[in-house]
Formats: structure tokens, C-alpha cells, sequence
């Protein structure tokens, strides 16, 4: 089965690999398979690790707080990539940004889109991770051209304005720096939308979370680059190790916590750290060792990204979750199964539905580009 959808030859596959397993991971969330485990309670030990597929509640780090810094990441690469490869072709860099503008708007509209589905009626909401991809895609390009130091020193300065912004912005009943819904980011979010969010999020994430997509770009250079893999992924392995130290760090010693939700820059680097790492053992064992009996299933859904994730969100969410779950909770109701693993049998055969639309898609050679 796996030879029936054939893989380009012409991209980094454990780019499409690593896309398609955060976007299985959101499909999951989105057919509420992690929801359901969760609620079955299945001892200490097993919830603490269904504990990961969610947010950390604030201060901390879960493996779900990675999902949207490797998206970010993973589309700075794509877009260096595929930059480069328009620059062969004659296409300039003037040339390209009209279709880098014309996709980050694509992605705001959508992205502010989605909180109005959500919502049920017209709102103006910046915190979809498509609204900040729009901003963050836009700042990475503008310096796309800049030698590695420079990059690196913008990053830095993004993470920097954001300490400073949190710490001496101090508004009334905004001037806890690091407090849920009291802090610089909650109160912008009371200038831009005349809200806060209730989970915590603030829209000024797009400046600690752009040092993400500008990282991934440098990540795309290196791994395009003609040095030798080896170094290659040594090089990917020293920056995620020196984010890792460098943003837990700033967390052990009480410098500044890492929290997700509103991207302090001590969790932009260790998340940040993690993804690199990711990045260079997916780069190993796909691109370079060709351990791919497999990778048909992440590419599948990677190359198709973005639509997938709209679809989840909108079409899944709203109709498709509920329709699945008619016929499987109605059919194991028939035999006598109730309760919490009904719920999850639901989730899981959405899951594999879903997918299944994906491989349709991709087998059909059905690429839907945002």
C-alpha cells in the first residue's frame, strides 16, 4: 500500500514527515480522541502521560505546547526552500514577496475566520495560529536574504522586546508581567479586540513567535546547504541542546517562567530546542538513513497541511465528528457497549476517516495550496 503514493524526490521527505505528524496529533485533538482517553481515567500513570496532548495550564512545558512552534519552524523551512528554488528559476525576491503578501493574508483571513466559526457569529479574535503564521511568515521573508548573524541577532532582539515589553509596560490591573490575564499581552488584547482571551493567549505572541519561523528558516538553508549531513545534523543538535539550556535555564533560575500561552522567550527557546531536535532525528532517519517503509502515512497528510487543519477545525469539528459518531455510538449501543469507550471508539474511527480523505486526496493527486 505504501508504494501507492509516490513521494517527490525533489524535498526534504522529513520535512512532509514531521508536517504529517503534527497534523496527526491535531487531527486527533480535533476528533477528540485525547479528550476521550482522558476521560476514561485510566490510572495515574496513563493520564499523566494523556497530560501531554494538552496545553500546560501555565507554567510549564507540555508536548502539546510544541505543536505550533514546529508549524512555525516547519514553514520557515518550507519557505526558505522553496524561495530557492523560485530563485533559479529567474523569480526575484520583489517577485516572490507579492505571493508571500498575498498568502499571509490567506492566512490572516482564515485565521480570524476560524474564531468566527468557533464563536458562531462575527468576532475579530487574532490568536489562531494561522493569524500568527500571516505575521510571522511576513517578518521571516523581509530578512530572508540576511547572513546567519544577523538572523541570529534579530531573533534575540524579538525575544529581548519581548522581555522588555512584559516587565515595564505595566498598565493598571496589567502590571503582573507573568500573571494569567494580567499581564502587558492581556492588555494589548484589551486595545486590538476589546477582550482577553479566557485560556490566556494574547495576540503579541507573533513577536517571540516569529524567532520560530525565522529559526526554521535558517534550519532550511542548513539542511539544503552542500556540507555533509554529518554536520548538518550536528549543527541542528548543538542549536536545539543551547535553547534547551539556555531556556530552562532562564526558567530554574526564576528569570523568566516558561509559559506558552503567552510565548515568554524562555519557553520560545526551549520549545524552540525541542523542534531542532526533532528536526535533526527526522532528518537522520528519513533523508539520510531511509528508514521510510512508513513515511507514505506522514506524507499523506503533510502535503496537504493547512487545508487539512481548516477542514478539521470547520467541517470535521462542526459536522463530520458528530455524523461518524451517529453510527459507531448508535452500533455499539445496539450490542450493549456504552460509556467513556464509546466515546473513544467514536474519536478513533473520525481519526482514521479523516485520514482516509487525506489519502484520497493524495492519491488523486489533490493538492490544496493556501
Amino acid at each position: 500500500m505504501e508504494d501507492e503514493v509516490k513521494i517527490p524526490t525533489n524535498r526534504l521527505v522529513s520535512l512532509d514527515v514531521m508536517r504529517g505528524l503534527i497534523m496527526i496529533l491535531l487531527a486527533g485533538e480535533s476528533c477528540t480522541v485525547w479528550e476521550s482517553l482522558r476521560n476514561m481515567h485510566l490510572g495515574k500513570g496513563a493520564d499523566m502521560v494523556i497530560d501531554q496532548f494538552f496545553h500546560h495550564p501555565w507554567h510549564g512545558l507540555h508536548l502539546w505546547d510544541l505543536v505550533q512552534p514546529a508549524f512555525m519552524l516547519m514553514a520557515g523551512s518550507a519557505m526558505y526552500i522553496s524561495y530557492q528554488s523560485k530563485l533559479k528559476k529567474g523569480i526575484t525576491w520583489e517577485q516572490n514577496f507579492k505571493h508571500i503578501a498575498i498568502r499571509a493574508i490567506k492566512l490572516f483571513l482564515l485565521g480570524t475566520g476560524l474564531h468566527c466559526i468557533y464563536a458562531g457569529k462575527l468576532v475579530f479574535e487574532l490568536w489562531n495560529v494561522l493569524t500568527q503564521l500571516s505575521f510571522t511568515t511576513i517578518i521571516a521573508y523581509l530578512i530572508i536574504n540576511r547572513s546567519f548573524w544577523f538572523q541570529i541577532g534579530f531573533t534575540v532582539a524579538l525575544l529581548v522586546i519581548t522581555e522588555i515589553l512584559y516587565r515595564t509596560v505595566l498598565m493598571p490591573g496589567f502590571n503582573q508581567p507573568f500573571v494569567e490575564s494580567h499581564n502587558f499581552g492581556a492588555y494589548l488584547d484589551t486595545v486590538l479586540m476589546g477582550k482577553v482571551n479566557s485560556d490566556g493567549w494574547v495576540a503579541i505572541n507573533i513577536i517571540p513567535t516569529a524567532a520560530h519561523t525565522i529559526w526554521g528558516v535558517l534550519a532550511g538553508k542548513l539542511l539544503i546547504s552542500p556540507i555533509t549531513a554529518k554536520k548538518k545534523i550536528s549543527y541542528l543538535i548543538i542549536a536545539g541542546i543551547t535553547g534547551l539550556v539556555i531556556g530552562f535555564g532562564l526558567d530554574a533560575t526564576n528569570i523568566t517562567p516558561i509559559i506558552k500561552r503567552i510565548s515568554t522567550s524562555s519557553f520560545a527557546l526551549a520549545s524552540g530546542g525541542w523542534v531542532l531536535l526533532l528536526m535533526a532525528f527526522l532528518y537522520w532517519l528519513v533523508d539520510i538513513k531511509h528508514v521510510n517503509r512508513w513515511v507514505w502515512i506522514f506524507t499523506v497528510v503533510g502535503m496537504n497541511a493547512i487545508f487539512l487543519y481548516l477542514f478539521f477545525e470547520t467541517v470535521g469539528a462542526q459536522w463530520f465528528n458528530g455524523a461518524v459518531g451517529v453510527f459507531v455510538k448508535g452500533g455499539l449501543g445496539l450490542v450493549g457497549i456504552a460509556g467513556p469507550m464509546v466515546a473513544l471508539a467514536s474519536a478513533i474511527v473520525t481519526l482514521f476517516a479523516e485520514w482516509g480523505i487525506c489519502y484520497w486526496l493524495s492519491r488523486n493527486k489533490i493538492f490544496i495550496k493556501i
